[in-house]
């Protein structure tokens, strides 16, 4: 009787403790599971963050690119502006510069027309001519003697007329009273002329 409920204590589960019937635990096990369960869905979230960076980085790149073209298409404008306001400028000096300086330049040659030809007076006085003259025409001012051109308004300013002959057609510049004067093209002074009517 003794041995029979050795053998049955032995063959009992409950003898060998809690657990004996259950196979062996991996130890290795439940850290994996927990990284498989963590990592399958992360690897990818992690790949579309960065994509989503990459993105974000790239759209700022684009946009400091256009801000930098910007940056530079304006300089160029303002360069070209400022350039062109200086021109202007430098323009408008001169213009003014002549328009003071062509009266001191006709009382010269007045000066000239009356003076005795070859006298020291006459030489002088024609120095002083010839030399605001090349200041002038060094400063792109030009002078212009329209005798014998059809009259022309924007060029001319009718003084007085005379009667038409037969040599002279009406509406001619019989005679230059005052040189007119032109910076690049642009009337400084119209010439002060009689016309034939």
């Amino acid at each position: 009787m003794a041995e029979k409920d050795d053998t049955t204590a032995a063959e009992s589960p409950s003898a060998a403790g809690p657990g004996a019937d259950r196979p062996a635990a991996d130890p290795a096990a439940p850290g994996r599971e927990a990284e498989e369960a963590a990592g399958g869905d992360s690897g990818v979230e992690v790949a579309n963050d960065l994509d989503a960076l990459l993105e974000d980085v790239k759209r700022e790149r684009d946009e400091y690119l256009d801000l930098a073209r910007r940056a530079k298409a304006d300089f160029e404008n303002y360069r070209k502006r400022a350039a062109r306001e200086a021109a202007d400028a430098e323009r408008r000096g001169k213009a003014a510069l002549a328009r003071q300086l062509v009266p001191s330049i006709d009382n010269l040659e007045r000066a000239l027309a009356v003076a005795d030809e070859g006298s020291e007076v006459a030489r002088g006085v024609g120095l002083v001519h010839g030399e605001l003259q090349a200041t002038l025409a060094r400063a792109g001012v030009e002078s212009y003697d329209p005798s014998g051109e059809r009259f022309d308004p924007t060029l001319h300013e009718a003084i007085s007329t005379m009667p038409a002959t037969d040599e002279v057609e009406p509406g001619t510049v019989v005679e230059t009273l005052e040189r007119g004067y032109r910076l690049n093209g642009q009337v400084l002074r119209p010439a002060r002329v009689v016309v034939s009517e």
